[in-house]
């Protein structure tokens, strides 16, 4: 909560953490006590989660006028639906009379929403319509002027995103050099993609910064964390072979993490394993040669969209004996507290693939990343217990965390200079130049009313 004693600025402690953070980053050191700090959370829930485009569902969920589905930006509650006209839009759920939610279910279909307490009545577009005794009530009153909040929103690729704040640049110039790799990957086939499902979402005690940054590229953990999934046959892969590949700076904050091996001759699996008659379907005339090589060698790819706004597309085993299949997950790393967050999972597919497949990719999904899926457990207990040392007293006030990996000639991590696509790139994965950068962008946005 706010620090506003007397003499003392609103989040006094906060910023002050967030200066050492800001100096000692420059050394590649942070402090742990960032990943639990009620105050820090606080003003993160102001300077973050109201201010940065998050993602919050998929076109395919509501694919019928007057669908919707409940989700959350920060720890706000929005109605992201389809009108009566079509048009997706992202409200939030609280009637302007009292604040009470006027969603009563997690999905449905809607052409109204109407308040439980005082009756107030919306179109699936937000506008307000009438309430009960209005002549009696409410006569005169400016219906026009008294609609349901919305947030910015905009879609990618089917992908949608809200933003809360008017002054945010258009979503577009938001993604800034990530959206190459968004097209690269979700742009493959004309048809698009849909979830698979219903989005999964489970309860970790962590702190949201600690997943963000894992899937900003956090690639040194593959060789040591998830050393079993190799050995028990669930990846094809062995993990020191996946550390070959690119980590890409893409602008505000964005981050981008491929496996990508320049020195394979032979690739084992390509276009990721998907079946020849699916790969028929891609639109790779459409792809310089690079993309087209990262389409076609690259073992997995993954990235994480600044704040907490993650993709992954990874070629698993889903049982011993099966073979590998492609799948394509979406997150959001939901914020419930400073040591807690709710993983909202989407496993989606081409639209245009049988559905054999869609199922054998959502059962390799779910057996690896997923609530019981073994990468899954094997980072929400290291995740866990980050965010417990950052909440203990002495480690809060004394405890230093190392990400200096490919500083200063440390690790084989160098900048690329011949990196053709769009993006800072380093090669090879041993290095922790996107977790520092998705970090600079943390603390730069956290501090923008200071110099």
């Amino acid at each position: 909560m706010k620090t506003e004693t007397k003499g003392a600025p609103a989040y006094s402690h906060a910023k002050s953490l967030l200066r050492e953070m800001r100096e000692s980053l420059k050394e590649g050191i942070i402090p742990v006590g960032i990943f639990n700090d009620r105050e820090l959370y606080e003003l993160e829930m102001e300077k973050i989660f109201t201010k940065k485009w998050i993602y919050v569902g998929h076109e395919s969920e509501i694919p019928s006028a007057g669908d919707y589905v409940l989700r959350y930006i920060g720890e706000d509650p929005f109605i992201v639906n389809r009108d009566e006209s079509g048009e997706i839009r992202v409200m939030l759920d609280a009637c302007v009379h009292r604040g009470v939610r006027v969603c009563r279910a997690e999905k449905g279909n809607a052409s109204h929403f109407r308040c439980p307490y005082h009756g107030f009545i919306y179109k699936n577009n937000g506008n307000l319509i009438g309430m009960p005794a209005q002549q009696h009530a409410y006569n005169g009153l400016n219906k026009k002027d008294w609609g349901l909040l919305a947030a910015r929103c905009d879609t990618i690729h089917g992908l949608i995103f809200a933003c809360l704040d008017k002054e945010t640049p258009p979503l577009e110039e938001y993604l800034a050099d990530s959206k190459y790799y968004l097209d690269l990957l979700f742009g493959l086939q004309d048809e698009g993609l849909e979830v698979i499902g219903e989005p999964q979402r489970w309860i970790v005690n962590a702190n949201w910064k600690v997943a963000a940054e894992n899937f900003s590229g956090d690639a040194y953990h593959l060789i040591f964390l998830h050393h079993s999934a190799y050995e028990v046959g669930s990846s094809p892969f062995s993990m020191l072979a996946n550390m070959n590949g690119e980590q890409i700076l893409a602008g505000n904050g964005h981050c981008v993490d491929i496996s990508l091996d320049k020195t394979e001759q032979v690739i084992e699996m390509p276009y990721w394993n998907f079946p020849q008659e699916i790969v028929d379907t891609f639109r790779l005339d459409r792809l310089e040669p690079k993309g087209l090589e990262i389409v076609r060698d690259s073992k997995e790819m993954l990235g994480n969209i600044f704040p907490n706004s993650s993709f992954l597309l990874m070629t698993v085993t889903p049982e011993r004996d099966l073979p590998p299949v492609p799948f394509i997950s979406m997150r959001q790393w939901r914020p419930k507290g400073p040591d807690q967050i709710e993983i909202w999972n989407w496993f989606l597919m081409f639209k245009n693939t049988p559905q054999e497949f869609k199922e054998a990719s959502y059962r390799a999904g779910s057996a690896t990343f997923s609530l019981a899926g073994i990468f899954e457990m094997d980072d929400s207990m290291t995740w866990e217990t980050i965010t417990q040392t950052a909440g203990n007293r002495f480690a809060k006030n004394h405890l230093k965390l190392n990400f200096q990996m490919g500083m200063n000639g440390m690790g084989k991590a160098k900048r690329d200079e011949e990196w053709p696509l769009p993006g800072i790139a380093y090669y090879p994965r041993y290095g922790e130049g996107n977790q520092r950068y998705f970090y600079e962008s943390y603390v730069n946005t956290m501090l923008d009313d200071e110099e």
